[in-house]
């Protein structure tokens, strides 16, 4: 079993919980239930270099800050790191980062090219990439499914859809890894800066020589179309391919070595899985609940207002924890156990409302082709060193994972 320290409720008054230490290191199931329980609106203290924020925890409260974009405004920023540091200077330009008709128009537009009709091919291109890996990680006897499988699915299907040319994905998957922060302990806000612009310069050269280029595919798409009457410009355009490329990277990638992880922790799912007693479809939405590799989200207050019967002042960092939320016991029947069959699941994993992750069909997709082929192909799995996990006040999950597998 991954083991990790788990932290007493008791600690709580001394956490930082924007500390990316804090959730690759040490269990916080312990801190979630307290919050739920007893402190459902909690208040992280400011430190000296970034100012307090509230932290929110129940299941029902979480879905409400999300559904309401007029009291909890995106445009500040939508995670930590920007909201601390004053906010995000794409807001208003990309689509996470934008609310009321912008953020509507936008969606329209990039729906076309996320819509289970559209993605058709990519879906299909992806469970034949799924098959291929594991067949040559079977073949090869181990792996490191974190690198070797989950990383190589999500970046070439959002890669097709942008048009990205096979000889520049290597350069954009370490691009993506280095953008979060997360897979090193000792990356610095530096690199990720660094990345992040490395990505944003190299999706404006892509923009300039799509506008004219014939090509089909979302950068072209974004390149010629208008939204409420206004053609995007370059750095909206680039923006959007940014955010896309992140969003469809690297939260797909840990969900799917944390499903790998979840199948090894747990023999008796791993069985139900593989006799057919747990449907691929509901095991893809157990997984994700149970992975949540998004942490958070971040709002910031519009107006004086209350979350849950607790007030909240105009100007204040929200942030709403999914990590929470998809174990709160008053929705969740046993949320500590892992039920590949567990029906409804009314998980936070894609976030809720206006905001609804756009590349939610295509994430379900990709995650359920490995659990497929994990299913169909591999008889047993064993770990052969430890997992390591991601840094970060934002993601979850896995960045290395070395496995035996043997074919079925």
């Amino acid at each position: 079993m991954t083991t990790r320290r788990t932290i007493a409720p008791e600690e709580l008054d001394t956490l930082d919980l924007a500390d990316p230490r804090l959730h690759a290191e040490t269990d916080l199931s312990a801190v979630w239930r307290h919050l739920r329980q007893r402190r459902p609106v909690h208040l992280n203290p400011a430190t000296d270099t970034a100012p307090a924020f509230w932290v929110v925890t129940r299941h029902a409260d979480v879905t409400a800050v999300y559904r309401d974009s007029a009291r909890f405004t995106s445009e500040g920023g939508n995670v930590l790191e920007t909201l601390l540091a004053g906010g995000d200077t794409a807001a208003g330009r990309m689509l996470p980062v934008t609310d009321g008709d912008k953020h509507a128009g936008l969606r329209r537009v990039l729906m076309s090219a996320f819509s289970p009709r559209a993605l058709e091919p990519i879906v299909a291109s992806v469970r034949r990439t799924v098959q291929r890996l594991l067949a040559e990680a079977l073949d090869k006897g181990s792996c490191d499914f974190a690198s070797d499988v989950a990383a190589r699915i999500p970046l070439g299907a959002i890669c097709d859809l942008l048009g990205v040319p096979d000889h520049d994905r290597a350069h954009v998957l370490s691009l993506t890894s280095a953008a979060l922060g997360s897979h090193d302990a000792d990356s610095t806000p530096a690199d990720a800066w660094i990345a992040r612009n490395e990505i944003l310069l190299y999706f404006a050269e892509l923009a300039r020589d799509r506008r004219e280029s014939g090509h089909s595919d979302v950068i072209a798409l974004l390149a010629g179309s208008e939204v409420n009457g206004l053609p995007l410009d370059d750095d909206e355009i680039m923006l959007n391919c940014y955010s896309l490329i992140l969003g469809g990277d690297e939260t797909a990638r840990l969900s799917m070595a944390g499903a790998a992880l979840a199948l090894l922790e747990h023999p008796g799912q791993w069985q139900a899985l593989k006799r057919g007693d747990a449907p691929i479809g509901t095991a893809v939405e157990e997984i994700l609940r149970w992975t949540t590799p998004a942490l958070h989200a971040g709002r910031t207050a519009t107006t004086d207002t209350e979350i849950g019967g607790h007030p909240v002042r105009a100007g204040d960092i929200v942030t709403v924890w999914n990590a929470s939320a998809n174990h709160d016991e008053l929705v969740f029947d046993a949320p500590g156990e892992l039920r590949l069959d567990r029906t409804p699941n009314k998980h936070v994993t894609f976030a809720h409302g206006p905001h609804f992750c756009l590349g939610a069909h295509l994430a379900r997709a990709e995650l359920g082709a490995v659990l497929a082929g994990l299913r169909d192909l591999v008889a047993e799995m064993e770990r052969t060193g430890p997992a390591r996990p991601v840094h970060s006040n934002f993601l979850s999950g896995f960045g290395a994972l070395p496995l035996t597998l043997k074919a079925a």
